[in-house]
């Protein structure tokens, strides 16, 4: 009997989704499909695939997440002191927690940068972050 959480069609390697000149995705934190093992030898057991993408603007979207997704945001939860505290970290860290694939911030129209603190929260808990164009 299949999973019910696992969505009935095939899932999309991330490697796809970048790979895509037309989205203009960019990975900028978080292992790549070649380090996907973390062992840093460029040949990963196995890659980051996508279920389903999800659109989320709350500062917690554990709740909703079934896994597997690729979360999409434009950061307008993200409080303006965020980058001094632990906000990131604890955002980075439900969404892992919820079994997240990624997380895709997108540029415009709240913010002209991803934030750098998301940056380093998405590289050490491991999550694949894209930025996404405008």
């Amino acid at each position: 009997m299949p999973d019910p959480a696992v969505p009935p069609t095939p899932p999309v390697p991330l490697s796809a989704l970048l790979a895509r000149e037309d989205l203009g995705l960019r990975q900028i934190a978080g292992p790549t499909d070649a380090d996907a093992d973390g062992h840093g030898d460029g040949n990963g057991d196995t890659g980051t695939v996508i279920h389903w993408a999800h659109t989320s603007e709350m500062a917690d979207p554990y709740p909703y997440l079934l896994g597997g997704e690729l979360l999409l945001t434009a950061g307008v939860h993200i409080p303006e002191a965020a980058g001094s505290g632990t906000y990131f970290d604890d955002y980075v860290s439900r969404i892992v927690a919820a079994g997240g694939a990624a997380l895709g911030f997108g540029l415009a129209p709240v913010h002209d940068t991803v934030p750098r603190a998301l940056v380093a929260a998405c590289d050490a808990y491991g999550l694949p972050l894209l930025e996404v164009p405008p």
